[in-house]
């Protein structure tokens, strides 16, 4: 390990900040609207649990959510706009006709209130691209995602923030498009795990075998420990990959907590034994149901992290201090 400070294991958490952006396309606001206003409740919850226990984060947001309300949104949708072969994903006719005004009147798309105490905490604001933009589907190409981006630094700059680190919605890493991101000044993103049930594969190709195989990796040790060593590659940005998905508190398996949390220690430790990094992530909206289990699994991590950082010299970074910037 050489690309962080210190030369010793690091712990990156990074959130993927979305609301009803990330999922308009797979659920509706009757099914699972608690949780998306749940996270009203859950960003003071991670930001006070981050402070207490000195943790730093990543927050990935959708560009959308950097605007106070939809006529002020106007300025930033970029004209080039992703021209998906499934209509079904096209976000700009779609969902864009159920927006409301602001947050108070329409909290599912707006989330201002909560842009604004993650902008004036000392977390990474990251990018999410500006519209949940899907890197892997057919239809769209290049020059849709870097008017994508374009947008989502030009909505970032007029809030002060500069982005350096941008995670693919979905996952959808597309290699492709990494030289549109250093382009735009993005030198940092979020890849996924070696093993082939975390592959980048467009929505379709999510086939339930490759869901189970996830599920039981979440208990079991079937990808191994998916910690690692940041690599440079000259030119591109910099891949800093997702360890570990922080599977949400389900009352049906709550039998298998346990496990669950274990099963991140263990790969933690490991990490902190081998001087390597361990990248937990999850979307803020996964705790929005739920969220005293989801809080109370958190603090156990990062009790474990305080120990390792103790014991071992496990740093906390961003994800841009992750990748040595």
């Amino acid at each position: 390990m050489s690309n962080h400070i210190g030369h010793k294991g690091a712990f990156v958490i990074s959130l993927d900040y979305e609301l009803l952006w990330g999922v308009w396309d797979v659920t509706t606001k009757e099914k699972y609207g608690a949780h998306i206003k749940g996270v009203k409740q859950v960003i003071p919850a991670l930001l006070k649990a981050f402070e207490d226990y000195q943790v730093k984060a990543t927050f990935a947001t959708v560009g959308i959510l950097f605007s106070e309300n939809k006529a002020g949104l106007q300025h930033f949708i970029p004209a080039v706009k992703p021209s998906y072969s499934n209509p079904n994903y096209n976000v700009y006719v779609k969902e864009f006709a159920e927006i409301g005004d602001n947050e108070t009147d329409d909290p599912y798309h707006f989330g201002y209130s909560l842009f604004e105490m993650i902008r004036q905490s000392p977390h990474e604001m990251a990018t999410h691209t500006f519209s949940h933009y899907f890197c892997l589907e057919e239809g769209q190409n290049a020059e849709e995602f870097d008017a994508d981006i374009k947008a989502s630094v030009k909505i970032a700059e007029a809030r002060n923030v500069q982005l350096s680190s941008l995670v693919f919605p979905r996952n959808q890493i597309n290699e492709m498009y990494l030289p549109v991101l250093a382009n735009n000044g993005i030198q940092v993103y979020r890849g996924n795990p070696q093993s082939w049930i975390y592959k980048p594969r467009k929505f379709s190709a999510e086939v339930p075998f490759i869901r189970l195989c996830r599920l039981l990796d979440t208990y079991f040790p079937v990808s191994g420990y998916n910690t690692f060593s940041v690599n440079r590659d000259a030119g591109l940005p910099v891949n800093v990959p997702a360890s570990r998905f922080l599977k949400p508190y389900n009352k049906n398996l709550a039998w298998l907590e346990k496990l669950k949390l274990k099963r991140i220690m263990n790969e933690m430790t490991h990490a902190a034994k081998n001087n390597e990094l361990y990248h937990l992530w999850w979307h803020p909206h996964n705790f929005g149901v739920n969220i005293e289990e989801n809080m109370k699994n958190l603090v156990t991590l990062l009790k474990h992290y305080q120990l390792l950082h103790t014991k071992y010299g496990f740093a906390s970074l961003t994800m841009k201090e992750a990748a040595g910037f």
